[in-house]
C-alpha cells in the first residue's frame, strides 16, 4: 500500500491475483499477520541481476537518482569511491546530441593535450562513448580526415554547424569488436587463482570481455592490462591478457 499507493482492497486483490499465479512464492504468517516469501519463491516478473542492483546503488550514491525514484526497498549502508566531477556543460551535451541525431557537422573549439592552446576543428558526432571515468564525442575530424575520441569536457566552444561528409558506418574502429580473453596471473596460487575467478566470473579459468576496437585502449588501461604482467607482482596484477597477440594485431590495424 506504502509502496504503490493503493488501497487495502485493491492490495488485497493484487496479491490474490498474485498468489493464484505463483503458488508457492508467498506464505501467510498468522502470528505476523503478514506474507513471507515462500521456501521455493522463484520471480514471476523479475530476472534477479547483481549488476543491475548494483548499478543502482551506485546511481543512489553517486546522486544521479534519489533513493525514492530507486526500486530497491530496503537500502544497506553502502559507499563508493568517488568519482571526479566532469566538466560538460549541458549547452556542448546538447549541440553534440543534436549533431548526432541530425546528421550535422559541428566547427568546436577544442583544447587537446598535444597543443597548448584551443584550436578550432570541425567534427561530425555521431556516437557517445565512456571510458570509465570520462564521456567522449566518437567523431569524424573533418581537419585530420580521421574518426576519433573527443573529450565533450574538452569542448570549449560550440560554434555553426554545416554538413557531414563522412558516414558513420566507415568508422570501422568503432563498429569492430574485440575480444579479450582474461585468465587469472599463473604465478598466483591454486586458491588465490580460484579466488580470481569467482571475482569474474570465470568458466575453466578464462572469460571473455567484448570490447569496440575503438575503446580498446581504455578498456585495457583500466584493467590494468596495458603494460607487461611481470612489471607487477601477481597478487597486484591478479590477471593476465591470455590472447595478448592477437589483441594486439588486431588493435593496431588501420581504422
Amino acid at each position: 500500500m506504502d509502496a504503490f499507493g493503493v488501497s487495502t482492497q485493491q492490495a488485497s486483490l493484487d496479491l490474490n491475483a498474485y498468489i493464484e499465479q505463483a503458488k508457492r512464492n508467498l506464505v501467510y504468517d498468522k502470528s505476523l499477520r503478514t506474507y513471507l516469501r515462500g521456501k521455493h519463491f522463484k520471480p514471476k516478473y523479475l530476472k534477479p541481476d547483481a549488476e543491475e542492483y548494483f548499478a543502482q546503488l551506485r546511481a543512489v550514491d553517486q546522486g544521479l537518482v534519489s533513493a525514492d525514484q530507486s526500486w530497491i526497498s530496503f537500502f544497506p549502508s553502502f559507499g563508493a569511491t568517488p568519482t571526479p566531477a566532469r566538466g560538460v556543460t549541458p549547452e556542448t551535451l546538447r549541440d553534440v546530441l543534436a549533431a548526432i541525431r541530425e546528421p550535422a557537422a559541428l566547427q568546436v573549439t577544442y583544447q587537446s593535450m598535444s597543443r597548448p592552446e584551443p584550436s578550432a576543428r570541425w567534427i561530425e558526432p555521431h556516437a557517445l562513448a565512456f571510458d570509465g571515468f570520462r564521456w567522449h564525442a566518437r567523431a569524424f575530424c573533418q581537419n585530420d580526415q580521421v574518426f576519433k575520441d573527443f573529450l565533450l569536457s574538452r569542448i570549449v566552444e560550440v560554434g555553426e554547424t554545416g554538413p557531414v561528409t563522412a558516414e558513420p558506418s566507415a568508422d570501422a574502429a568503432w563498429h569492430t569488436e574485440i575480444v579479450l580473453e582474461i585468465g587469472p596471473h599463473p604465478d598466483l596460487s591454486d586458491n588465490q587463482r580460484r579466488a580470481i575467478e569467482m571475482d569474474y566470473g570465470m568458466d575453466g579459468g578464462r572469460a571473455q570481455i567484448r570490447v569496440r576496437r575503438a575503446l580498446l585502449f581504455y578498456a585495457l588501461k583500466r584493467l590494468g592490462l596495458d603494460t607487461d604482467p611481470a612489471a607487477r607482482r601477481p597478487q597486484d596484477q591478479q590477471i593476465v591478457l591470455l590472447n595478448r597477440d592477437s589483441v594486439i594485431e588486431l588493435g593496431n590495424e588501420p581504422a
